[in-house]
């Protein structure tokens, strides 16, 4: 699977900005995705994750202002981002995980490890 995010960019506080993560290779309605972001100097963390079934899960730096979906036809993945913060400033990343078995609780979306392929980032500059 190849994943390739775009539609970072900067933006004032309060702003909008949609995020685009075009997959290759597979299908994304058979596979588990999520987004990340790393902010300078800090390690990546969890930001939204998409299931199967069309469960959504959400860190709770971003939730109620970020939302997570998908277009199958496209074979992409959203994150829309609203109320935007200085601190969502970082370098988000989209993730996939190759099929498995078994169901995913939150623990297994917001751990990295869980994710076996990864899109180069996109930069998201929030201005104060």
């Amino acid at each position: 699977v190849q994943l390739q995010a775009s539609g970072g960019g900067l933006v004032q506080a309060g702003g909008s900005l949609r995020l685009s993560c075009a997959a290759s290779g597979r299908t994304i309605s058979s596979i588990r995705m999520g987004w990340f972001r790393q902010a300078p100097g800090k390690e990546r963390v969890f930001v939204g994750g998409s299931s199967l079934s069309g469960g959504k899960y959400y860190g709770d730096a971003v939730k109620g202002r970020f939302t997570i979906s998908r277009d199958n036809a496209k074979n992409t993945l959203y994150l829309q981002m609203n109320s935007l913060k200085p601190e969502d400033t970082a370098v988000y990343y989209c993730a996939a995980a190759s099929p498995s078995f078994g169901q995913w609780g939150y623990s297994d979306y917001i751990a990295e490890s869980r994710y076996d392929y990864w899109g180069q980032g996109t930069l998201v500059t929030v201005s104060s």
